[in-house]
């Protein structure tokens, strides 16, 4: 299939697509033409890439994932590499929220100190 028909069935614009080519996530073959020529299962690696993509994980975060679907697993996360990922975003995403629930703490002793009667909600 060509890019265009690829970036439709993914839901990917076609910049996305040449960019992770760029980074050596999906692969085209050339036709004789010079068009990029895709296959059935790179709608499955771009879909892969998609949905990490869109949970937090960077572009290079996604690789393992990638790799694992090109050795024929049905899922991305079902290397050790991959949940190795999994892992290390888990424990990011816990420090953010550590984090987040200090500066929350901090806010609501700063408005109580400010308004002794506002009620701080959460």
């Amino acid at each position: 299939m060509r890019i265009g028909e690829l970036a439709e069935r993914t839901g990917v614009s076609t910049r996305s697509l040449r960019y992770y080519e760029q980074h050596g996530l999906l692969h085209s073959r050339r036709g004789s033409n010079g068009y990029r020529a895709y296959r059935e299962d790179d709608v499955r690696l771009v879909t892969e890439i998609r949905a990490l993509l869109q949970i937090g994980f960077t572009l290079e975060e996604t690789r393992p994932f990638v790799d694992c679907l090109r050795r024929g697993h049905s899922s991305g996360g079902a290397c050790s590499e991959s949940v190795e990922v999994y892992e290390r975003k888990l424990s990011e995403i816990d420090q953010e929220i550590r984090l987040l629930l200090a500066r929350r703490a901090e806010v609501a002793a700063q408005l109580a100190q400010s308004c002794p009667g506002c009620f701080v909600k959460g």
